[in-house]
This record gives structure tokens, sequence and C-alpha cells, in this order.
């Protein structure tokens, strides 16, 4: 098979869905599965889908496109705030999005009175991530005004937590979100459909004694796709860390130094220390690199020691290895190396243990290299 790829083993990602949806379903929050770390690949979602999750929730349109263009009528959320300049297509292949900005909302009311329909609105709160999100103080008055806007419907409120802060939720974090969505009702009168408290790193809370209050949904991507808490990187019991694995292929066997030579023309490489000689290491370079992955992202075979990344090089030295030029090296990734891999056009996506759907497009086109094994 050509490399690099990523082999999907859908039955793993299905598993997955299912135990957090089972687990969840008794503390009465539904699971919203979000597919960006996989640019919304229609099969990975389809079997989310089959799984028991609601709907799903993506932070780019192209992404949101492809799985429509897929054949997939079920509720899609944005997570990201939308850009003016998409309102129209947002209001089109989206159901709702999540907001923070009322002239954004304005004109995503206006794109819906243009097409005739009524788009979804939900609130985003700042919660401490200090990434996205309205400050608490100043929910109520936007929140009315969405709720007095032709076109556009409050269906929630929603928060964020452990992506650009690092501040994990916490039981105080999630009844001060409870208490504003119970605020927000009293002040402008409609129910809230959603609350959404968070996403993957609210399962340890989700899952603990304590109440969950008004929250009743959260948006899961990497516990399915990778089955490890965020915050702590620990593997979540009962489910698969290795749905995802990245395959590329050896381009160069030898055993030069891995000592760097003093006279280096890059002042920045001469303060990098690189591990010295080691005895039986056979150093190797793989037809992989910062275009494909996040090299830093990678889970190394036992006895293996990472010497560098280069845009399309990884360099690794590895001991007893019976590998040659044209041997393939197989790697688990993180989050952040799964979802530069998926986007890579250069990297083809294997799929394992389902049936090819018709229509499952592939991101970059019917030509991008999908195979179904």
């Amino acid at each position: 098979m050509r490399c690099p790829r990523v082999e999907v083993d859908l039955r793993k990602i299905r598993h997955n869905t299912r135990t957090v949806v089972e687990r969840l379903k008794g503390h009465s929050i539904q699971v919203t599965a979000v597919t960006k770390a996989v640019c919304g690949h229609p099969a990975i979602a389809q079997a989310m889908l089959d799984s028991g999750v609601t709907g799903l929730a993506e932070a780019r349109l192209s992404n949101v496109k492809r799985l429509r263009q897929a054949g997939m009528t079920c509720p899609i959320t944005l997570i990201r705030t939308p850009m003016l300049s998409q309102v129209d297509d947002v209001v089109q292949v989206c159901d709702a999005s999540y907001n923070t900005e009322i002239s954004v909302i304005n004109a995503m009311a206006a794109a819906a009175r243009r097409q005739n329909t009524v788009h979804g609105i939900l609130l985003m709160v700042e919660m401490g991530d200090l990434r996205e999100g309205i400050m608490p103080h100043d929910l109520g008055c936007i929140a009315q005004q969405v709720v007095d806007m032709p076109g556009v419907k409050l269906k929630g409120i929603g928060a964020n937590f452990a992506c650009l802060s690092g501040i994990a939720p916490t039981v105080a974090k999630m009844l001060a979100l409870s208490v504003l969505a119970n605020d927000v009702e009293g002040q402008c009168g409609p129910f809230l459909q959603t609350v959404s408290g968070g996403n993957s790193a609210n399962l340890p809370w989700a899952l603990g004694a304590c109440s969950t209050g008004r929250i009743n949904d959260l948006r899961l991507g990497e516990a399915i796709l990778l089955g490890v808490d965020p915050v702590t990187g620990d593997r979540i019991d009962g489910l698969f860390r290795d749905a995802f694995t990245l395959v590329a292929e050896v381009i160069e066997v030898d055993a030069k130094s891995v000592r760097r030579s003093e006279n280096c023309a890059d002042p920045k490489l001469r303060r990098i220390r690189l591990v010295p000689d080691m005895s039986g290491t056979t150093r190797l370079i793989l037809a992989i690199g910062h275009q494909d992955t996040d090299a830093a992202g990678l889970s190394l075979p036992e006895s293996t020691t990472l010497f560098g990344t280069t845009s399309d090089h990884l360099v690794i030295g590895i001991k007893d290895t019976g590998l040659c030029v044209g041997s393939e090296m197989r790697f688990h990734m993180n989050y952040s190396a799964l979802m530069r891999a998926m986007a890579a056009p250069d990297v083809q996506i294997s799929l394992h243990n389902d049936c090819p759907r018709p229509n499952a497009h592939d991101a970059h086109g019917p030509n991008r290299h999908l195979a179904l094994v």
C-alpha cells in the first residue's frame, strides 16, 4: 500500500463512541461528535452517528460541505464563530452555530431571512480558558437581542475548557454554567434546548459523583478518536487508543554519526545537543515530515530515538533493527499529529473494518487516495 498513510480502525471508533454515549446517557448528557480532527471524513463521521451521537460538530465550513456532499442530513453545528464572509454558506449547510459577536449574529439572521429559514444560535460563554466567549455579565443582554431577532433562534449556551489556557472544568464552573442557563431563561423567556458543558476534558467531571445540573451536551472528539483525557493524556478506561496508526516508509538506512559538528552553519542548531553515538544504533530516514504531521506528537516504537524532523524527512535511531529501505514503520499519534496527518494532501487514508459507503468522497476531491480494506 501507498505511504505515508493513516490506517483507521472504524470498529474501534464505533466502540469508543458507543462506550462514551452509554456512560453519559446515565447522567442525562448527550454527545455531539466533533469531526474537525479528521477533516470531516464521512466514513468516520458515519461510524460515530451509527454509535449513538445526536449530531456532528465542525470548525471549518469546508469540512461541513464535505459531509453534506457525502449525503449526510444529520444536524451539524459550526463550533467556531462564523466568519462574516461566510454567513450565507453557514446558514445553508449548518443547522446551528456557536457565536460570540452580535455583529456576526445580525449577519447570520439576515442570511437566514434571505434563505427563508431560521438558523440556530448557541452563545459561547467565557468561563476561564480565555479563548472565545461572551463575558458572563454580558450574556443576558446578548441573549435578549438574539431572541428579538428574526431569522435566528436562541438554541442554547456553551463553554469551552482546556484548549488555549489549559483551564480544566471544575464542579464550581459547571455549576456556574447551569446558573447562567437558568438566568438566561429567566430574563429572556425561551427554554434553552442545549447547555453544552465543553469537550473531552469534561468527561471526568461528567462521569463523577456530582450532579451535572443543566448540562445536557458535551462536544467530544479526542476522547472518541484517541481514547484519552486531553488534560492528563491518560487513557480513558475501556476505550481504544489505537484507532489511528500513521505508517511511514524507510528511505535510507545507515550508520552515520549522530554527533553534530562544531562547525554548524545554522547558529540556532549549534545550541541543540543531540544524543551521542550509541553502540548498535542504526540511523533511519523516513519519508514523512512537518508537512505531513506533528513529529513531536508521534509515539515512537520502543528503543527508538528521534534525532530530528524537516519538512520532508523524519530521522530516527533504532537498535538492532531488521528494517531496510522500503520497510514500513508504524506510529500512534496524539491529537495534534492526527489533525495534521488527516489534513495532509500526500497522506493516504486507509479505512479498516467497515464496508465502503457510496458518496463517501474525500476532502481533497475524488482523486485523493481512499483505500477500503
